[in-house]
Protein backbone atom coordinates (compact mmCIF):
# COMPACT_ATOMS: atom_id res chain seq x y z
CA UNK A 1 0.00 0.00 0.00
CA UNK A 2 2.83 2.40 0.86
CA UNK A 3 4.63 1.69 -2.40
CA UNK A 4 1.44 2.23 -4.36
CA UNK A 5 0.74 5.49 -2.54
CA UNK A 6 4.27 6.71 -3.15
CA UNK A 7 3.98 5.91 -6.84
CA UNK A 8 0.67 7.76 -7.05
CA UNK A 9 2.24 10.80 -5.36
CA UNK A 10 5.33 10.63 -7.58
CA UNK A 11 3.33 10.65 -10.80
CA UNK A 12 1.68 14.09 -10.24
CA UNK A 13 5.01 15.46 -8.99
CA UNK A 14 6.75 14.26 -12.14
CA UNK A 15 3.99 15.77 -14.24
CA UNK A 16 4.33 19.14 -12.49
CA UNK A 17 8.08 19.06 -12.99
CA UNK A 18 7.68 18.36 -16.71
CA UNK A 19 5.24 21.26 -16.97
CA UNK A 20 7.73 23.55 -15.25
CA UNK A 21 10.55 22.26 -17.44
CA UNK A 22 8.69 22.87 -20.70
CA UNK A 23 7.44 26.31 -19.68
CA UNK A 24 10.59 27.40 -17.88
CA UNK A 25 13.17 29.95 -18.95
CA UNK A 26 16.00 27.45 -19.27
CA UNK A 27 14.13 25.18 -21.67
CA UNK A 28 13.21 28.28 -23.64
CA UNK A 29 16.93 29.09 -23.74
CA UNK A 30 17.66 25.61 -25.08
CA UNK A 31 15.08 26.10 -27.83
CA UNK A 32 16.61 29.46 -28.73
CA UNK A 33 20.05 27.89 -29.10
CA UNK A 34 18.67 25.27 -31.51
CA UNK A 35 16.78 27.90 -33.50
CA UNK A 36 19.90 30.02 -33.86
CA UNK A 37 21.97 26.96 -34.78
CA UNK A 38 19.66 26.50 -37.77
CA UNK A 39 19.44 30.17 -38.74
CA UNK A 40 22.68 30.42 -40.71
CA UNK A 41 21.75 28.92 -44.06
CA UNK A 42 23.04 32.02 -45.82
CA UNK A 43 26.61 31.05 -44.91
CA UNK A 44 26.32 27.96 -47.16
CA UNK A 45 25.74 29.87 -50.38
CA UNK A 46 29.30 29.17 -51.46
CA UNK A 47 28.65 25.42 -51.19
CA UNK A 48 25.65 25.19 -53.52
CA UNK A 49 26.31 28.27 -55.69
CA UNK A 50 28.44 26.24 -58.09
CA UNK A 51 25.51 23.84 -58.53
CA UNK A 52 23.28 26.78 -59.47
CA UNK A 53 25.93 28.05 -61.86
CA UNK A 54 26.33 24.68 -63.57
CA UNK A 55 22.59 23.84 -63.73
CA UNK A 56 21.39 27.14 -65.17
CA UNK A 57 24.53 28.12 -67.06
CA UNK A 58 25.00 31.36 -65.14
CA UNK A 59 28.20 33.33 -65.41
CA UNK A 60 30.06 34.73 -62.41
CA UNK A 61 28.40 38.15 -62.66
CA UNK A 62 24.93 36.57 -62.44
CA UNK A 63 26.04 34.51 -59.47
CA UNK A 64 27.37 37.65 -57.81
CA UNK A 65 23.99 39.29 -58.40
CA UNK A 66 22.29 36.42 -56.57
CA UNK A 67 24.82 36.77 -53.79
CA UNK A 68 23.99 40.46 -53.51
CA UNK A 69 20.28 39.74 -53.11
CA UNK A 70 21.13 37.03 -50.60
CA UNK A 71 23.11 39.53 -48.51
CA UNK A 72 20.35 42.10 -48.95
CA UNK A 73 17.73 39.74 -47.58
CA UNK A 74 19.96 38.52 -44.76
CA UNK A 75 20.86 42.00 -43.51
CA UNK A 76 17.58 43.89 -43.85
CA UNK A 77 15.86 43.10 -40.58
CA UNK A 78 13.55 46.12 -40.38
CA UNK A 79 10.55 44.11 -41.60
CA UNK A 80 10.85 41.44 -38.92
CA UNK A 81 11.38 44.09 -36.24
CA UNK A 82 8.28 46.06 -37.24
CA UNK A 83 6.16 42.91 -37.37
CA UNK A 84 7.46 41.83 -33.95
CA UNK A 85 6.31 45.16 -32.50
CA UNK A 86 2.65 44.42 -33.23
CA UNK A 87 2.45 40.60 -33.22
CA UNK A 88 3.32 37.87 -30.69
CA UNK A 89 6.55 35.89 -30.88
CA UNK A 90 4.90 32.73 -32.23
CA UNK A 91 3.62 34.62 -35.28
CA UNK A 92 7.11 35.98 -36.03
CA UNK A 93 8.59 32.48 -35.91
CA UNK A 94 5.76 31.03 -37.99
CA UNK A 95 6.12 33.70 -40.68
CA UNK A 96 9.88 33.18 -40.75
CA UNK A 97 9.45 29.42 -41.17
CA UNK A 98 7.06 29.92 -44.09
CA UNK A 99 9.41 32.40 -45.78
CA UNK A 100 12.41 30.12 -45.30
CA UNK A 101 10.64 27.09 -46.73
CA UNK A 102 9.11 29.03 -49.64
CA UNK A 103 12.35 30.65 -50.76
CA UNK A 104 14.68 27.65 -50.60
CA UNK A 105 12.05 25.13 -51.69
CA UNK A 106 11.48 27.10 -54.89
CA UNK A 107 15.24 27.09 -55.51
CA UNK A 108 15.34 23.32 -54.95
CA UNK A 109 12.41 22.76 -57.34
CA UNK A 110 14.25 24.81 -59.94
CA UNK A 111 17.52 22.92 -59.49
CA UNK A 112 15.88 19.51 -59.74
CA UNK A 113 13.87 20.47 -62.85
CA UNK A 114 10.50 19.94 -61.20
CA UNK A 115 9.43 23.39 -62.41
CA UNK A 116 10.40 25.40 -65.47
CA UNK A 117 13.72 27.22 -65.42
CA UNK A 118 13.11 30.50 -63.59
CA UNK A 119 14.37 33.84 -64.75
CA UNK A 120 17.27 35.50 -63.01
CA UNK A 121 15.07 38.00 -61.19
CA UNK A 122 12.94 35.15 -59.89
CA UNK A 123 15.99 33.33 -58.50
CA UNK A 124 17.12 36.56 -56.87
CA UNK A 125 13.66 36.95 -55.33
CA UNK A 126 13.65 33.36 -54.04
CA UNK A 127 17.02 33.62 -52.35
CA UNK A 128 16.20 37.06 -50.94
CA UNK A 129 13.02 35.72 -49.32
CA UNK A 130 14.81 32.66 -47.95
CA UNK A 131 17.71 34.70 -46.58
CA UNK A 132 15.41 37.31 -45.02
CA UNK A 133 13.67 34.58 -43.02
CA UNK A 134 16.69 34.27 -40.73
CA UNK A 135 15.91 37.77 -39.42
CA UNK A 136 12.56 36.47 -38.19
CA UNK A 137 14.30 33.62 -36.37
CA UNK A 138 16.76 36.12 -34.88
CA UNK A 139 14.00 38.47 -33.77
CA UNK A 140 11.77 35.73 -32.38
CA UNK A 141 14.47 34.05 -30.30
CA UNK A 142 17.22 36.59 -29.69
CA UNK A 143 15.06 39.53 -28.61
CA UNK A 144 12.88 37.24 -26.50
CA UNK A 145 15.88 35.80 -24.66
CA UNK A 146 17.36 39.22 -24.00
CA UNK A 147 14.07 40.34 -22.45
CA UNK A 148 13.88 37.18 -20.34
CA UNK A 149 17.51 37.55 -19.18
CA UNK A 150 17.89 41.36 -19.16
CA UNK A 151 20.83 41.53 -16.75
CA UNK A 152 23.00 39.14 -18.81
CA UNK A 153 22.28 40.48 -22.26
CA UNK A 154 25.95 40.55 -23.32
CA UNK A 155 26.50 36.88 -22.52
CA UNK A 156 23.13 35.98 -24.00
CA UNK A 157 23.82 37.74 -27.29
CA UNK A 158 27.30 36.24 -27.49
CA UNK A 159 25.97 32.71 -27.05
CA UNK A 160 23.08 33.04 -29.50
CA UNK A 161 25.08 34.80 -32.20
CA UNK A 162 27.87 32.28 -31.66
CA UNK A 163 25.51 29.42 -32.48
CA UNK A 164 24.51 31.23 -35.67
CA UNK A 165 28.18 31.36 -36.59
CA UNK A 166 28.44 27.60 -36.09
CA UNK A 167 25.30 26.82 -38.07
CA UNK A 168 27.26 26.46 -41.31
CA UNK A 169 29.40 23.68 -39.82
CA UNK A 170 26.30 22.04 -38.30
CA UNK A 171 24.47 22.08 -41.64
CA UNK A 172 27.49 20.62 -43.42
CA UNK A 173 27.69 17.61 -41.11
CA UNK A 174 23.94 16.93 -41.22
CA UNK A 175 23.87 17.37 -44.99
CA UNK A 176 26.61 14.79 -45.60
CA UNK A 177 25.02 12.33 -43.14
CA UNK A 178 21.48 12.60 -44.59
CA UNK A 179 21.96 13.27 -48.30
CA UNK A 180 25.57 12.35 -49.01
CA UNK A 181 27.37 14.68 -51.42
CA UNK A 182 24.34 16.04 -53.31
CA UNK A 183 24.50 19.85 -53.29
CA UNK A 184 20.92 20.11 -54.55
CA UNK A 185 19.68 18.26 -51.48
CA UNK A 186 21.58 20.74 -49.32
CA UNK A 187 19.20 23.44 -50.55
CA UNK A 188 16.26 21.25 -49.52
CA UNK A 189 17.80 20.73 -46.07
CA UNK A 190 18.20 24.50 -45.63
CA UNK A 191 14.55 24.84 -46.63
CA UNK A 192 12.90 22.46 -44.15
CA UNK A 193 15.31 22.08 -41.22
CA UNK A 194 15.30 25.63 -39.74
CA UNK A 195 11.54 25.92 -40.14
CA UNK A 196 10.99 22.58 -38.39
CA UNK A 197 13.02 23.71 -35.38
CA UNK A 198 11.07 26.97 -35.14
CA UNK A 199 7.75 25.14 -35.33
CA UNK A 200 8.77 22.74 -32.55
CA UNK A 201 9.54 25.61 -30.16
CA UNK A 202 6.99 28.07 -31.55
CA UNK A 203 4.97 28.28 -28.31
CA UNK A 204 7.97 27.82 -26.01
CA UNK A 205 9.54 31.07 -27.20
CA UNK A 206 7.69 33.84 -25.38
CA UNK A 207 8.34 36.77 -23.09
CA UNK A 208 7.98 35.82 -19.43
CA UNK A 209 7.59 37.64 -16.16
CA UNK A 210 11.09 38.28 -14.87
CA UNK A 211 11.67 38.53 -11.14
CA UNK A 212 14.99 38.95 -9.42
CA UNK A 213 18.10 37.66 -11.12
CA UNK A 214 18.62 33.92 -10.89
CA UNK A 215 21.47 33.27 -8.39
CA UNK A 216 23.16 30.79 -10.72
CA UNK A 217 22.45 32.63 -13.96
CA UNK A 218 26.02 33.57 -14.80
CA UNK A 219 27.29 30.10 -13.88
CA UNK A 220 24.73 28.47 -16.19
CA UNK A 221 25.74 30.75 -19.04
CA UNK A 222 29.34 29.68 -18.57
CA UNK A 223 28.19 26.04 -18.77
CA UNK A 224 26.54 26.90 -22.09
CA UNK A 225 29.75 28.62 -23.16
CA UNK A 226 31.83 25.51 -22.47
CA UNK A 227 29.38 23.37 -24.42
CA UNK A 228 29.47 25.74 -27.39
CA UNK A 229 33.29 25.72 -27.31
CA UNK A 230 33.18 21.91 -27.40
CA UNK A 231 30.86 22.10 -30.41
CA UNK A 232 33.16 24.60 -32.15
CA UNK A 233 36.31 22.55 -31.54
CA UNK A 234 34.58 19.36 -32.70
CA UNK A 235 33.35 21.09 -35.85
CA UNK A 236 36.83 22.45 -36.51
CA UNK A 237 38.45 19.02 -36.04
CA UNK A 238 35.85 17.37 -38.29
CA UNK A 239 36.28 20.04 -40.97
CA UNK A 240 40.06 19.63 -41.06
CA UNK A 241 39.81 15.83 -41.03
CA UNK A 242 37.25 15.74 -43.83
CA UNK A 243 39.43 17.98 -45.99
CA UNK A 244 42.42 15.71 -45.57
CA UNK A 245 40.79 12.26 -45.43
CA UNK A 246 38.10 10.51 -47.43
CA UNK A 247 35.08 9.92 -45.18
CA UNK A 248 32.60 7.13 -45.83
CA UNK A 249 28.86 7.61 -45.33
CA UNK A 250 29.06 5.80 -41.99
CA UNK A 251 31.83 8.17 -40.87
CA UNK A 252 29.66 11.15 -41.83
CA UNK A 253 26.80 9.69 -39.78
CA UNK A 254 29.10 9.35 -36.77
CA UNK A 255 30.34 12.92 -37.19
CA UNK A 256 26.75 14.19 -37.40
CA UNK A 257 25.93 12.21 -34.26
CA UNK A 258 28.78 13.92 -32.44
CA UNK A 259 27.48 17.33 -33.53
CA UNK A 260 23.95 16.44 -32.39
CA UNK A 261 25.34 15.36 -29.02
CA UNK A 262 26.82 18.82 -28.47
CA UNK A 263 23.62 20.48 -29.72
CA UNK A 264 21.38 18.62 -27.26
CA UNK A 265 23.75 18.75 -24.28
CA UNK A 266 22.30 22.13 -23.12
CA UNK A 267 19.04 20.27 -22.51
CA UNK A 268 20.73 18.48 -19.60
CA UNK A 269 21.71 21.84 -18.10
CA UNK A 270 18.15 23.11 -18.55
CA UNK A 271 16.69 20.04 -16.81
CA UNK A 272 19.15 20.36 -13.94
CA UNK A 273 18.41 24.05 -13.34
CA UNK A 274 14.66 23.61 -13.58
CA UNK A 275 14.86 20.69 -11.15
CA UNK A 276 16.78 22.86 -8.65
CA UNK A 277 14.15 25.58 -8.99
CA UNK A 278 11.37 23.03 -8.65
CA UNK A 279 12.84 21.66 -5.42
CA UNK A 280 13.18 25.12 -3.90
CA UNK A 281 9.62 26.19 -4.67
CA UNK A 282 6.87 24.97 -2.37
CA UNK A 283 4.24 24.96 -5.10
CA UNK A 284 6.03 24.20 -8.38
CA UNK A 285 2.81 24.13 -10.35
CA UNK A 286 2.32 27.83 -9.61
CA UNK A 287 5.16 28.63 -12.01
CA UNK A 288 2.98 27.82 -14.94
CA UNK A 289 0.41 30.33 -13.70
CA UNK A 290 3.05 33.04 -13.62
CA UNK A 291 3.62 32.74 -17.34
CA UNK A 292 1.90 35.53 -19.17
CA UNK A 293 1.25 36.08 -22.81
CA UNK A 294 3.51 38.18 -24.97
CA UNK A 295 1.35 41.23 -24.73
CA UNK A 296 0.81 41.00 -20.95
CA UNK A 297 4.48 40.39 -20.22
CA UNK A 298 5.52 43.31 -22.37
CA UNK A 299 3.22 45.59 -20.43
CA UNK A 300 4.33 44.29 -17.04
CA UNK A 301 8.05 44.65 -17.74
CA UNK A 302 7.71 48.35 -18.33
CA UNK A 303 7.17 51.24 -15.98
CA UNK A 304 3.66 52.20 -14.82
CA UNK A 305 3.95 55.44 -16.70
CA UNK A 306 4.28 53.59 -20.02
CA UNK A 307 0.50 53.73 -20.46
CA UNK A 308 0.62 57.51 -20.37
CA UNK A 309 3.56 57.56 -22.78
CA UNK A 310 1.71 55.37 -25.27
CA UNK A 311 -0.96 58.04 -25.68
CA UNK A 312 1.64 60.33 -27.25
CA UNK A 313 2.07 59.71 -30.96
CA UNK A 314 5.44 58.67 -32.29
CA UNK A 315 5.75 61.88 -34.32
CA UNK A 316 5.20 64.19 -31.33
CA UNK A 317 8.20 63.04 -29.29
CA UNK A 318 10.87 62.59 -31.99
CA UNK A 319 12.91 65.52 -30.69
CA UNK A 320 12.07 64.77 -27.04
CA UNK A 321 14.48 61.86 -26.71
CA UNK A 322 14.90 60.03 -23.39
CA UNK A 323 18.26 59.48 -21.74
CA UNK A 324 20.50 56.68 -22.93
CA UNK A 325 19.29 53.30 -21.74
CA UNK A 326 15.63 54.29 -21.59
CA UNK A 327 13.11 53.03 -24.14
CA UNK A 328 13.29 54.88 -27.46
CA UNK A 329 10.65 54.81 -30.15
CA UNK A 330 11.71 53.65 -33.60
CA UNK A 331 11.85 57.18 -35.01
CA UNK A 332 13.70 58.50 -31.96
CA UNK A 333 16.35 55.82 -32.36
CA UNK A 334 16.67 56.20 -36.14
CA UNK A 335 17.10 59.98 -35.92
CA UNK A 336 19.54 59.97 -33.00
CA UNK A 337 23.23 60.78 -33.34
CA UNK A 338 24.16 57.47 -31.68
CA UNK A 339 22.32 55.48 -34.33
CA UNK A 340 23.93 57.48 -37.14
CA UNK A 341 27.38 56.75 -35.72
CA UNK A 342 26.54 53.06 -35.37
CA UNK A 343 25.18 53.00 -38.92
CA UNK A 344 28.36 54.48 -40.38
CA UNK A 345 30.58 52.15 -38.34
CA UNK A 346 28.50 49.14 -39.36
CA UNK A 347 28.40 50.16 -43.02
CA UNK A 348 32.16 50.56 -43.21
CA UNK A 349 33.28 47.86 -40.78
CA UNK A 350 30.84 45.03 -41.42
CA UNK A 351 30.67 45.88 -45.11
CA UNK A 352 34.42 45.46 -45.61
CA UNK A 353 34.53 42.32 -43.46
CA UNK A 354 31.59 40.73 -45.28
CA UNK A 355 33.17 41.48 -48.66
CA UNK A 356 36.43 39.86 -47.58
CA UNK A 357 34.66 36.79 -46.17
CA UNK A 358 32.55 36.26 -49.30
CA UNK A 359 35.59 36.54 -51.58
CA UNK A 360 38.17 34.71 -49.46
CA UNK A 361 38.16 31.78 -51.87
CA UNK A 362 38.91 33.99 -54.87
CA UNK A 363 41.56 35.81 -52.83
CA UNK A 364 43.33 32.56 -52.01
CA UNK A 365 43.12 31.44 -55.62
CA UNK A 366 44.59 34.73 -56.84
CA UNK A 367 47.46 34.43 -54.35
CA UNK A 368 48.30 30.96 -55.67
CA UNK A 369 47.24 28.75 -52.75
CA UNK A 370 46.28 25.10 -53.42
CA UNK A 371 42.57 24.27 -53.73
CA UNK A 372 42.57 22.09 -50.61
CA UNK A 373 44.24 24.82 -48.56
CA UNK A 374 41.71 27.37 -49.77
CA UNK A 375 38.83 25.09 -48.89
CA UNK A 376 40.24 24.55 -45.39
CA UNK A 377 40.75 28.16 -44.33
CA UNK A 378 37.47 29.23 -45.93
CA UNK A 379 35.67 26.56 -43.90
CA UNK A 380 37.43 27.66 -40.71
CA UNK A 381 36.22 31.25 -41.10
CA UNK A 382 32.91 30.22 -39.50
CA UNK A 383 34.86 28.90 -36.48
CA UNK A 384 36.78 32.17 -36.06
CA UNK A 385 33.45 33.94 -36.55
CA UNK A 386 32.03 31.95 -33.65
CA UNK A 387 34.93 32.75 -31.32
CA UNK A 388 34.58 36.44 -32.17
CA UNK A 389 30.87 36.43 -31.32
CA UNK A 390 31.31 34.57 -28.05
CA UNK A 391 34.31 36.62 -26.95
CA UNK A 392 32.47 39.84 -27.72
CA UNK A 393 29.56 38.72 -25.57
CA UNK A 394 31.37 37.29 -22.55
CA UNK A 395 34.57 39.34 -22.82
CA UNK A 396 32.81 42.67 -23.18
CA UNK A 397 30.57 41.83 -20.20
CA UNK A 398 33.64 41.17 -18.02
CA UNK A 399 35.51 44.26 -19.26
CA UNK A 400 32.41 46.37 -18.73
CA UNK A 401 31.50 45.24 -15.22
CA UNK A 402 34.99 44.84 -13.76
CA UNK A 403 37.11 47.42 -15.60
CA UNK A 404 34.40 49.87 -16.79
CA UNK A 405 35.56 49.59 -20.43
CA UNK A 406 32.56 50.53 -22.60
CA UNK A 407 31.43 48.33 -25.46
CA UNK A 408 31.81 51.04 -28.16
CA UNK A 409 35.54 51.10 -27.39
CA UNK A 410 35.68 47.31 -27.73
CA UNK A 411 33.88 47.59 -31.07
CA UNK A 412 36.52 50.09 -32.21
CA UNK A 413 39.19 47.51 -31.36
CA UNK A 414 37.31 44.92 -33.43
CA UNK A 415 37.21 47.34 -36.37
CA UNK A 416 40.96 47.87 -36.00
CA UNK A 417 41.59 44.11 -36.11
CA UNK A 418 39.50 43.86 -39.25
CA UNK A 419 41.52 46.61 -40.91
CA UNK A 420 44.74 44.72 -40.11
CA UNK A 421 43.30 41.68 -41.88
CA UNK A 422 42.44 43.78 -44.92
CA UNK A 423 46.00 45.17 -44.98
CA UNK A 424 47.41 41.63 -44.89
CA UNK A 425 45.35 40.83 -47.98
CA UNK A 426 46.35 44.01 -49.78
CA UNK A 427 50.06 43.48 -49.00
CA UNK A 428 50.40 39.68 -48.83
CA UNK A 429 53.36 37.58 -47.82
CA UNK A 430 53.82 33.84 -47.50
CA UNK A 431 51.04 32.47 -45.30
CA UNK A 432 49.45 35.87 -44.64
CA UNK A 433 46.02 34.69 -45.79
CA UNK A 434 45.76 32.35 -42.79
CA UNK A 435 46.24 35.21 -40.34
CA UNK A 436 44.01 37.47 -42.42
CA UNK A 437 41.14 34.96 -42.41
CA UNK A 438 41.49 34.54 -38.64
CA UNK A 439 41.48 38.28 -37.93
CA UNK A 440 38.66 39.11 -40.34
CA UNK A 441 36.48 36.18 -39.24
CA UNK A 442 37.03 36.95 -35.55
CA UNK A 443 36.41 40.69 -35.97
CA UNK A 444 33.34 40.09 -38.13
CA UNK A 445 31.72 37.94 -35.45
CA UNK A 446 32.68 40.34 -32.67
CA UNK A 447 31.16 43.31 -34.48
CA UNK A 448 27.80 41.56 -34.89
CA UNK A 449 27.45 40.73 -31.20
CA UNK A 450 28.67 44.14 -30.04
CA UNK A 451 26.31 45.92 -32.43
CA UNK A 452 23.19 44.25 -31.02
CA UNK A 453 24.35 44.68 -27.43
CA UNK A 454 25.18 48.37 -27.85
CA UNK A 455 21.82 49.04 -29.48
CA UNK A 456 19.96 47.31 -26.65
CA UNK A 457 21.90 49.32 -24.06
CA UNK A 458 21.55 52.69 -25.75
CA UNK A 459 17.94 52.50 -26.90
CA UNK A 460 16.42 50.12 -24.33
CA UNK A 461 14.42 46.92 -24.59
CA UNK A 462 11.47 47.79 -22.34
CA UNK A 463 13.16 46.09 -19.38
CA UNK A 464 13.67 49.13 -17.17
CA UNK A 465 11.85 47.50 -14.27
CA UNK A 466 14.43 44.76 -13.90
CA UNK A 467 17.48 46.12 -15.74
CA UNK A 468 17.87 49.71 -14.60
CA UNK A 469 18.93 51.34 -17.82
CA UNK A 470 22.30 50.70 -19.37
CA UNK A 471 25.75 50.67 -17.85
CA UNK A 472 26.07 54.42 -18.37
CA UNK A 473 23.11 55.00 -16.09
CA UNK A 474 24.69 52.70 -13.50
CA UNK A 475 27.85 54.80 -13.64
CA UNK A 476 25.81 57.92 -13.02
CA UNK A 477 24.04 56.29 -10.06
CA UNK A 478 27.40 55.36 -8.54
CA UNK A 479 28.71 58.93 -8.58
CA UNK A 480 28.83 60.76 -5.19
CA UNK A 481 26.62 63.62 -6.39
CA UNK A 482 23.84 61.25 -7.42
CA UNK A 483 24.06 59.35 -4.15
CA UNK A 484 23.57 62.60 -2.21
CA UNK A 485 20.69 63.56 -4.48
CA UNK A 486 19.05 60.13 -4.08
CA UNK A 487 19.44 60.39 -0.29
CA UNK A 488 17.78 63.79 -0.19
CA UNK A 489 14.95 62.53 -2.39
CA UNK A 490 14.37 59.48 -0.23
CA UNK A 491 14.40 61.64 2.92
CA UNK A 492 11.91 64.10 1.46
CA UNK A 493 9.61 61.30 0.32
CA UNK A 494 9.80 59.63 3.73
CA UNK A 495 9.03 62.91 5.52
CA UNK A 496 6.10 63.48 3.17
CA UNK A 497 4.64 60.03 3.88
CA UNK A 498 5.00 60.57 7.64
CA UNK A 499 3.15 63.86 7.44
CA UNK A 500 0.36 62.20 5.48
CA UNK A 501 0.05 59.51 8.15
CA UNK A 502 -0.18 62.15 10.88
CA UNK A 503 -2.95 63.89 9.00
Amino acid sequence: MTVAADSQMATPSLGRFLVQLIWGRWFMMFGALLIMAGAGGTYLFGVYSQEIKATFGYDQSTLNLMGTFKDLGANVGVLSGLIAEVTPVWFVLLLGSLMNFTGYFMIWLSLTGKIAKPKVWQMCLYICIGANSQNFANTGSLVTCVKNFPESRGMMLGLLKGYVGLSGAVFTQLYHAIYGDDAKSLVLLIGWFPGAISLIFIFIMRIMKVGRRHPREVTVFYYYLYISIGLALSAMALTIAQKGLRFSHVAYILSATLVCFWLFLPLVIAMKEEYIDWKTVKHPNDSAKNIESNEQATKETGDPKDDKEKKVTCFMDICDKPTRGEDYTILQALLSADMIILFVATLCGLGCSLTAVDNMGQIGLALGYPARTISTFVSLISIWNYFGRVFAGFGSEILLTKYKIPRPLIMSIALFLSSIGDILIAFPFNGSVYLASLLIGFAFGAQLTLLFTIISELFGLKTRKFYKGDIYKKFRDQSPENKIEMGVTEYSEGEKSCNQQRL
